[in-house]
């Protein structure tokens, strides 16, 4: 069987430090205090010199050395030099966070305030939460350890679910703005239109009612002004019109309006009025011109005989004549026409109406 022991002859390597040589036991440490000049690096390629047992020892291993025992040397200062005070400006002491409030390290800090009275608040219990736990809270802040949050992954989770639920209750109410707006606009016009709707509705009403009005009292001024005039004959037939074409009168039309009946039938004058002329008028038979108050003249023509005489004053509805078929005709009938001040031969049809008469 083989052996782990070593072969006889062979001397034992001893230990060999990475650091160097370990002192002896008659040698004594000092403190080293290094200065600038003593740990200035080396410039240039490290060197390297070959050491018992085969191993290497560099400059950049001295340098490790030299870090641990700069270290050691400065906390040993430290710990034999009395506290010295340091005081900060307002500006950053009142930015500076509360101890109590630090994850894992609160609950290091025992009675800070033992005579105050624990604060029951949301906010106070959540500080709380926040100062006693792990360091596995660091980064969780007072509004997430208020939801129950344990640890900054659960806390940027609930962020997120956070932050997620106000953009869906944002965008709820834009919505709901946006639907509600809509709708007022909507109503607006909605309002507007009926408005519009009324307005012409009324606008029309009142149009209506004024034309109601207006021929209300124009039938009231034709039924007075009729009472002052009156039909030349009670009864009749219209048999010719003013403006009918034909052979039988000389100018080519009808001048007049025809009153078709009986012979002997009375005439009657239509307004009062000053006789002009009584008396035989070639194709107009015998005839009668009477002359209104305005100027306009009244020629009643074809008579069988004339009961008036020129410069004879007469007055609505008195008899000045009967019918008759003198002169230029064809039976008997009254031929009535109508003139203008200046001579001017109109439709005697619509003067009678123009005076509240309906033939």
């Amino acid at each position: 069987m083989a052996s782990n022991e070593p072969a006889l002859g062979t001397p034992p390597v001893p230990p060999v430090s990475l650091y160097g040589t370990a002192p002896s036991d008659t040698e004594v440490w000092e403190e080293w205090n290094p200065t600038e000049d003593s740990v200035a690096a080396t410039r240039g390629r490290h060197r390297v010199v070959k050491q018992r047992g085969g191993l290497a020892r560099s400059s950049t291993v001295l340098g490790v050395g030299v870090i641990a025992a700069v270290g050691a040397g400065g906390m040993a200062s430290a710990q034999s030099k009395p506290p010295v005070s340091i005081s900060l400006p307002d500006s950053v002491a009142d930015n500076l966070p509360d101890v109590k409030s630090l994850p894992g390290v609160g609950t290091l800090i025992a009675d800070i305030a033992g005579d105050e009275k624990p604060d029951a608040s949301p906010a106070a219990q959540a500080d709380k939460a926040v100062a006693s736990a792990p360091l596995t809270m660091a980064g969780v802040s007072r509004a997430d350890a208020e939801q129950g949050a344990t640890g900054a992954g659960e806390a940027l989770r609930a962020r997120i679910l956070q932050q997620a639920e106000q953009q869906q209750n944002d965008a709820a109410a834009e919505a709901k703005a946006t639907a509600e707006k809509a709708a007022a606009e909507k109503a607006a016009s909605e309002a507007k239109t009926a408005q519009s709707a009324a307005e012409q509705k009324a606008a029309a009403a009142k149009k209506a009612a004024e034309e109601a009005a207006a021929k209300k009292a124009e039938e009231a001024r034709l039924a007075e002004l009729a009472k002052s005039f009156s039909l030349p004959v009670a009864s009749y037939t219209i048999t010719s019109t003013f403006g009918e074409a034909g052979s039988m009168w000389s100018s080519g039309h009808h001048t007049g309006l025809d009153f078709a009946a009986p012979t002997g039938t009375p005439l009657k004058a239509i307004h009062g009025g000053t006789v002009k002329s009584a008396g035989w008028s070639g194709s107009y038979g015998y005839r009668t011109v009477i002359e209104l108050e305005d100027g306009s003249e009244l020629w009643y023509c074809h008579q069988s005989s004339i009961a008036v005489s020129a410069g004879q004053k007469v007055t609505t509805g008195e008899t000045i004549g009967r019918v008759g078929a003198t002169g230029n005709v064809t039976g008997p009938h009254l031929h009535l026409e109508v003139h203008t001040p200046g001579g001017t031969g109109i439709d005697p049809m619509a003067w009678l109406q123009s005076k509240g008469l309906n033939p």
